[in-house]
């Protein structure tokens, strides 16, 4: 993701390849519970919220997406069920992952929070696909390759330039270090929403 692209474009576009009608299972880590996280993705969104052809994400919509299990029509009730068990039993002794936010990522669709140092999640991250494969017989996909840990503040809505919005911004946001003590399966469809349904919650070790 380049620090500084030269223009937005509109996120809710699909990508090629992408079906936005079909829901997919994906694990996301949500941040209800981090009111930390709230108040830097509020005083972000503060400094962009006089600029037009963002929409800024609310704060019970905060996420990280890792994985993408597969298409929920081709994953059974009982396979989501042994996703999370099986998530369960390899993530119940895993420590909290620890990560810094404050850098700023730019992409041509979406604003966000980077999240340091980027390796810190990969034990979750591997558990749950790990999970994901005994279950279904896939580990599913990450959601980027390479996967950059990130929280999205805004998306784009339009095409048009990307200046004011890095003048307005920035590189960066007085840091903030933030434990990550679980993981959720949650449902989500289609992609142009950024709502999604909560399937269960796999906590870490306390």
């Amino acid at each position: 993701m380049s620090p500084f692209p030269a223009q937005m474009e509109d996120h809710w576009v699909p990508q090629p390849g992408a079906d936005p009608a079909r829901t997919q299972l994906m694990w996301f880590v949500t941040f209800r519970d981090h009111p930390e996280v709230a108040e830097m993705v509020a005083a972000a969104q503060a400094r962009l919220a006089g600029l037009s052809g963002l929409d800024l994400v609310p704060r019970e919509w905060l996420h990280m997406t890792t994985v993408v299990g597969g298409f929920a029509d081709e994953i059974t009730a009982g396979q989501a069920e042994a996703m999370t068990e099986h998530a369960r039993r390899l993530l119940g002794s895993l420590a909290p992952a620890r990560i810094t936010l404050g850098r700023i990522l730019y992409h041509p669709r979406a604003i966000m929070l980077d999240a340091r140092p980027h390796d810190a999640l990969d034990p979750v991250v591997q558990a749950v696909q790990h999970a994901t494969l005994l279950a279904t017989g896939s580990e599913g996909r990450l959601y980027h390759n390479p996967w950059v840990p990130h929280i999205t503040v805004a998306y784009s809505n339009t095409a048009g330039p990307a200046a004011p919005v890095i003048d307005a911004l920035g590189r960066e946001l007085p840091s903030r270090d933030v434990a990550i003590k679980s993981i959720s399966l949650i449902s989500q469809a289609p992609e142009q929403l950024w709502t999604w349904r909560p399937v269960s919650e796999v906590q870490l070790a306390a």
